[in-house]
């Protein structure tokens, strides 16, 4: 069962990347549940520095930020396994890493949605 949902670099840049509803579609495919921001992931958005990078930086902020001590993927995995919640990417590496611990990954699909792959239901 996912609890909540954890949300990348990756992630926060889709709406602004896509023209993706993010909150419509976490809603749609996870219900109302806590949307979790690695705190390393605010910096690694404020280094990218570019025009879609600070308005991710703002979304971000609109959800709950988490303090972590690990930096990049360690800290999404460590929030998403503590808080057994999915994770929000399309990161092909870290996508790799989610599935060998078997957490649940939402990805973009054709550009429009979010897909929900890794749960039992799959």
């Amino acid at each position: 069962m996912v609890r909540a949902l954890v949300i990348d670099a990756n992630g926060l840049l889709m709406p602004f990347q896509f023209r993706l509803n993010l909150d419509r579609e976490i809603t749609r495919l996870l219900g109302e549940v806590p949307v979790l921001v690695p705190e390393s992931v605010l910096g690694e958005l404020g280094r990218l520095g570019t025009k879609e990078a600070k308005a991710a930086l703002a979304l971000a902020h609109k959800y709950e930020v988490v303090a972590t001590d690990l930096s990049g993927d360690d800290a999404v995995i460590d929030v998403a396994e503590r808080r057994s919640g999915a994770v929000l990417t399309n990161d092909k590496e870290l996508i790799g890493r989610l599935k060998a611990r078997a957490i649940p990954v939402l990805r973009l699909r054709s550009g429009h949605f979010l897909v929900l792959t890794g749960c039992t239901s799959d």
